[in-house]
């Protein structure tokens, strides 16, 4: 096991006043495990402001849990941790983010912003080792190496993306954070990038967490799958159990919401997605999704429900236990 969060919370503090007294808590993650091993994708799934972002950036260290726990390679990293495992994590968890124009430092050309990484884990004793491996970097990703004194304002979404990418593998890391990597790029970049994606992970063994509003690109990358609904983890499970038998109510409104490519494909309508998500600063005090199911039942209302099942389905419901 690569990385594994254990009863994990975020919650972000909500300030007003003069003195920004803290006056509420936005629950953007409600108590998540999640196990990443190697060379496995997870995707994540949900709508915006479900927590997918926030996930991601817990996984990768920019964001601190406010409880719970997180290991990497069975050390505690929770809190604070030694220089030495803090370069170790660095080096092995990298993150592609979703804007790569605000990713990239525009005063920085491509080949600083390549050889930074390899520079502060100084990785290589000479510049010349150094230089070829950056240009052999941009190759991978199916740039030319003369591109290497060009900065990012000179380049398209889609080679921008390329570049961040071949950024995030610098280091070989064992887990690469994607957030939304190709939901600001035209459908057939997107393809490129995805396809770009899967060789990687093919010749270096890395393990994604692929977060993505695209239902079609997460069942082809992922085999586990988990969907995030108000900070909770509603249904997880291997990834084609889950698409091909969604349980909570609020999955099957995601599956259904998904436009087939066969126009002569009937999906049936069982649950409608209807409203907004709760406000997470008060979110309800049964299941989070109660306010917006059209099937629940009394006890929705009043009792939240925990995550059961085995390692390939788990489903957080409790028509599913009626």
């Amino acid at each position: 096991m690569i990385l594994s969060l254990r009863q994990v919370k975020k919650y972000f503090p909500v300030r007003s006043g003069i003195f920004l007294q803290t006056t509420g808590w936005i629950r953007a993650l409600e108590e998540i495990d999640l196990d990443i091993e190697e060379d496995k994708t997870i995707g994540v799934v949900g709508e915006s402001g479900c927590g997918k972002t926030t996930l991601g950036k817990v996984v990768a260290r920019i964001l601190r849990p406010t409880s719970g726990k997180v290991e990497f390679l069975g050390e505690d990293v929770t809190g604070r941790v030694s220089k030495d495992v803090e370069r170790k994590f660095r080096r092995n968890i990298q993150m592609v983010f979703q804007d790569p124009f605000n990713s990239l430092d525009p005063r920085m050309t491509i080949g600083e912003i390549l050889s930074e990484p390899l520079e502060a884990h100084r990785v290589f004793s000479s510049k010349k080792e150094q230089d070829n491996y950056v240009k052999e970097l941009l190759v991978k990703v199916g740039l030319y190496p003369e591109y290497l004194s060009r900065y990012p304002h000179e380049f398209s979404g889609g080679q921008r993306q390329r570049i961040a990418i071949a950024r995030a593998i610098a280091l070989t890391p064992k887990i690469v954070v994607c957030d939304e990597p190709t939901s600001a790029l035209d459908v057939s970049v997107q393809n490129q990038i995805i396809n770009l994606l899967q060789q990687i992970k093919t010749e270096y063994k890395i393990s994604y967490l692929f977060i993505s509003h695209n239902l079609d690109v997460v069942y082809h990358m992922s085999d586990k799958l988990f969907v995030m609904y108000l900070g909770n983890v509603v249904e997880s499970g291997e990834s084609r159990e889950v698409f091909e038998n969604p349980l909570h109510p609020y999955t099957r409104a995601l599956m259904n919401s998904t436009p087939s490519w066969d126009p002569n494909q009937k999906r049936l309508q069982t649950v409608k997605l209807l409203g907004e998500p709760p406000n997470p600063i008060n979110p309800p005090k049964g299941c989070p999704f109660s306010t917006r199911c059209t099937i629940r039942i009394e006890r929705c209302d009043k009792e939240k429900p925990q995550l059961v099942g085995d390692e390939k389905h788990k489903v957080a419901c409790i028509l599913s236990e009626v």
